[in-house]
């Protein structure tokens, strides 16, 4: 009995290792230099594994083969990965209706309140929604929020400074301080919620955004689980986010919209602006509930309004911290750049003459500019990003005769054209001064991606810089950021797999100024 058991396991084990490897010889056919990938996990086992970070499996990649297309397995999927520029300009825009899609690792069937948000949607329902959530991100739907924005922003500056007080420096973790600052900024501008995560650090909106936005090793699994065996998933009924966190959103979105209308409430949030695109108006002058016509005729669920809101929160959450946290990083690291900054936040201060920053003063802030621009060129907290083809596509040029076929998925290595010395010289150096009014126009289009590239670009990337900018306003103008103890220079990357984040982790010491 051992020994048929011995058999069968060997025979089970031979034909899995041939299903998983039976994709491998994909670009060996075409004669496209790809990465030997390894057993199941393909390319990618190292960040499964969690002893490498995907920022620095992407750049790998990039540098393995100098060629303009190579090839790579995310997990058993064959990916083309695309390192020239004018290839990547023909795909995102000139021919913009062969890759509409992103791949569909997760779907409206399957995935929940994520399956149904604007990134995973496709084709003229993308088209749609994309059509519906536009208006809500307006330079003057911006100034709106900024006013709410801007709020949370001095409730958290007074709490570092009450944390420092009677003392002439502190050791700081700053990445937990910003989390709460775009929980709170999230809650208030997007929701409508009042927060305090400063004063009330166990609230369940914090709480709720720490679950659903920490990979951890289980979620991992969970999304390796979605990408190589999709059939089992939907059989077992797995979701990457529990139900019980996907039920909360819902209930805390409709009875926002449900309240707002019986009352006729009208605030600059996110709410109200999608109340707005589903053709709910609150006229403001005479207090009546008026007809707005909608962008699209299309009707929207309350499950397909939900997931915008849910995929705000899932993005904004973590990744603008990380914006943000890095940001402190490397103007801790290099404090002339620091210097400079808090010039022209003096500048501007001076300039206001006692009046609250306003949106228009921050908008114009170069520096600022330049400094966010830098760090989203170093740390793009979105390292790579993803088209998949629905129309065979070909490309030819002196030394390359591309097809890319109906079904096939493409890779942009954003952080691989970040980090090339051909587009950025001395790409490690944290230099603002490359996105100067005078050196700007050096940049080569389609090498600068921190939020993407064509119509499938980061919807949101305005709010993102708007809070980033408010926050490091009252940051550089009420602390100088020193080097900790504890903090690890120049940043090295942990080997955490999707999270983006220092080894050791995010410690500055804040020392108070006077104002």
């Amino acid at each position: 009995m051992l020994i048929e058991f011995i058999i069968l396991l060997g025979l089970a084990l031979f034909i899995f290792y041939k299903w998983s490897t039976s994709t491998f010889d994909f670009f060996e056919k075409i004669g496209i230099p790809y990465d030997k990938p390894f057993p199941l996990f393909g390319s990618q086992k190292d960040i499964v594994l969690r002893k490498s970070s995907m920022y620095d499996n992407v750049n790998r990649l990039y540098k393995q083969f100098n060629t303009s297309v190579s090839g790579f397995f995310d997990n058993r999927t064959p990916v083309f990965l695309i390192r020239d520029p004018a290839i990547m300009k023909r795909i995102t825009v000139k021919d913009f209706d062969h890759f509409i899609n992103h791949r569909q690792t997760f779907d409206e069937n399957d995935g929940g309140l994520f399956g149904n948000s604007l990134f995973v949607l496709k084709n003229d329902k993308w088209k749609d929604m994309r059509s519906t959530v536009s208006p809500v991100f307006t330079g003057n739907k911006m100034r709106q929020m900024f006013i709410l924005i801007n709020e949370v922003a001095k409730e958290s500056i007074d709490f570092l400074k009450l944390k420092c007080e009677n003392q002439n420096e502190i050791d700081f973790s700053i990445k937990d301080f910003l989390t709460k600052f775009t929980n709170d900024t999230i809650a208030s501008a997007v929701f409508g919620l009042k927060v305090n995560s400063f004063k009330e650090e166990q609230n369940e909106f914090y709480q709720m955004g720490k679950r659903v936005t920490k990979f951890t090793a289980i979620q991992n699994i969970k999304f390796f689980l979605f990408t190589s065996f999709k059939p089992i998933v939907r059989l077992l009924k797995i979701e990457l986010f529990d139900k019980k966190d996907s039920d909360y959103f819902l209930r805390l979105v409709l009875d926002a919209m449900k309240y707002r209308e019986q009352n006729r409430v009208m605030r600059p949030d996110m709410v109200n602006m999608m109340m707005e695109a589903k053709g709910i108006f609150i006229n403001k002058d005479n207090d009546k509930q008026a007809e707005h016509k909608p962008s699209t005729d299309r009707k929207w669920t309350d499950v397909e309004i939900v997931a915008q809101f849910f995929l705000f929160f899932f993005a904004g959450f973590e990744t603008t911290a990380v914006m943000m946290a890095f940001a402190v990083m490397e103007l801790m690291q290099n404090p002339d750049c620091q210097d400079k900054l808090r010039q022209e936040v003096v500048d501007v201060t001076e300039a206001l003459d006692g009046e609250p920053l306003s949106y228009e003063a921050l908008h114009g802030m170069k520096y600022m500019d330049m400094v966010l621009s830098e760090t989203l060129r170093r740390w793009p907290p979105a390292v790579a990003t993803d088209r998949l083809c629905n129309k065979d596509f070909s490309y030819k040029d002196n030394d390359l005769d591309l097809t890319i076929k109906s079904g096939d998925t493409v890779l942009f290595p954003v952080v691989g054209f970040h980090l090339d010395e051909n587009y950025f010289p001395d790409p490690l150096k944290f230099d603002p001064e490359r996105f100067s009014d005078e050196n700007k126009g050096n940049i080569k289009p389609f090498t600068y991606l921190p939020f993407g590239v064509g119509p499938r670009n980061c919807i949101g990337n305005r709010f993102a810089l708007l809070e980033a900018k408010a926050i490091l306003f009252y940051i550089v103008k009420n602390f100088r950021l020193e080097v900790s103890p504890k903090s690890t220079v120049p940043i090295v990357l942990s080997s955490s797999g999707f999270n983006l984040e220092p080894k050791g982790g995010w410690w500055v010491k804040l020392v108070p100024l006077e104002n």
